[in-house]
């Protein structure tokens, strides 16, 4: 996936959380764009649940991995994993508006899917209803396991794949 696409991930840190919460906003601007609220409302809103957001996943998923993505050195995006035994949760991944639908989302999925494949485990994930990533997940076969209120926990598993769309290494 990263070949030809100069992309980088390293873990985040402290000095890239301006960058993460201007990302943050940018997942959530058709949401806030309906509302009759000012743009300090908005900002202050947009913090409050970026705070709240990066609080829960730090907490909840201790051991996963947080990392920018960079091209050219320079950040796009947020890739948060968490490989567990028995499982790859996709905690969250976001781009930048620019870097949306040109077929970036569908390679750092694809990414996912072989590392899922290669270990044997499924890929799972939680989106909500109105996310337009839904329909790309559709796409690339995940299922949905259970919808609770506007989340949707979806899940790919290599060993339900057809066997025409599976690598020939592993075709029987």
């Amino acid at each position: 996936m990263r070949d030809g696409m100069d992309l980088s991930f390293r873990p985040i840190r402290s000095e890239d959380r301006a960058f993460l919460e201007r990302l943050y906003a940018t997942t959530r601007e058709s949401e806030l764009a309906r509302l009759p609220w000012s743009e300090a409302e908005k900002s202050a809103f947009l913090k409050m649940q970026f705070e709240a957001q990066h609080k829960f996943y730090s907490e909840t998923f201790e051991g996963a991995r947080f990392d920018l993505i960079e091209r050219a050195s320079e950040p796009i995006g947020r890739l948060y994993v968490d490989t567990r035994p028995d499982e790859i949760r996709l905690i969250d991944i976001a781009l930048l508006p620019e870097q949306r639908g040109c077929g970036l989302g569908t390679a750092l999925m694809n990414d996912l899917m072989n590392q899922a494949r290669a270990r044997a485990l499924p890929l799972t994930l939680h989106v909500e209803s109105f996310n337009p990533a839904r329909l790309l997940y559709q796409r690339l076969g995940f299922a949905t396991l259970r919808t609770d209120g506007v989340h949707h926990l979806m899940r790919w598993d290599a060993s339900l794949e057809p066997a025409a769309q599976r690598p020939s290494s592993e075709r029987g």
